[in-house]
């Protein structure tokens, strides 16, 4: 390093002068340093965005590739013993279940009360009792003794047979309406509804039914939370990430998390 001396001015005059020049200089580096930093901080933020921007978009991509089954259209779930079974939401999806979707070796559920789904098992006369009884605890969650706070519910059992659209004489059926003859079997299922999470993938039904699936599951039970509010709180408990599939699940009439 070179210095040059003004010898027009004393040694403590040219000292004085790098002085100054030493300070500005260290000012500078500071400075920089300063910019150097901030230009880190904006860097790591960068960084950290576009990771959460790729997993997000991951998350959405997956949820777009994976297909839909024909049965997600009504209330469904798997029965433990692997048995699919499939409910009509209202009276248009009841009428579909049963025109469209029974089959003779099924077995059909129903309440004696009006505002219940009809379920159909799916090759129901091959499932044990099990099964059956997973099935009539989804009817009576998905009635209205959910609405009405009740703990237990009566529910019955048929063959797909016993069951018909043509009314008594001078009897009238509505949509999503039919007879039902002959011996039934009753079932008094708990009220109480499970949700769980499946690799990242929302299932819910009867609680038996959800437990052989995973081991990481919630159970609801009648209460005065919005469904929207307790589905809130199942996503975070679960680690779920879709809100309106957690939704499909909480039955409708307020909820609450079984403790």
């Amino acid at each position: 390093m070179q210095l040059e001396f003004d010898l027009q001015k004393s040694v403590d005059e040219n000292a004085g002068i790098y002085y100054d020049f030493a300070k500005k200089s260290k000012k500078k580096i500071h400075g920089a340093q300063e910019v150097i930093d901030d230009a880190i901080k904006k860097l790591e933020k960068l960084r950290k965005d576009e990771s959460t921007f790729f997993e997000q978009e991951e998350k959405k991509q997956a949820k777009v590739q994976r297909k839909k089954e024909w049965y997600e259209k009504f209330h469904w779930f798997i029965s433990s013993e692997g048995f699919l079974c499939i409910g009509g939401k209202d009276a248009t999806t009841n009428e579909i279940v049963i025109k469209k979707h029974l089959d003779k070796d099924d077995i059909v559920l129903h309440t004696e009360a009006p505002g219940s789904p009809f379920f159909v098992i799916k090759n129901g006369q091959q499932a044990t009792i099990k099964s059956i009884t997973e099935a009539s605890q989804a009817v009576a969650s998905l009635s209205k003794a959910w609405k009405r706070g009740l703990g237990v519910a009566e529910v019955f059992s048929v063959k797909p047979d016993q069951v018909s659209k043509e009314a008594k004489s001078g009897e009238y059926m509505s949509k999503g309406s039919f007879m039902v003859y002959g011996k039934r079997e009753f079932h008094h299922p708990h009220i109480e509804y499970a949700i769980g999470n499946v690799e990242g993938q929302v299932i819910g039904g009867p609680v038996d039914a959800v437990i052989s699936k995973t081991p990481k599951y919630l159970i609801l039970i009648p209460g005065e939370e919005k469904k929207s509010d307790t589905a809130k709180k199942v996503k975070a408990k679960l680690g779920l990430t879709d809100l309106d599939e957690i939704m499909v699940f909480v039955p409708s009439g307020g909820a609450q998390i079984k403790k």
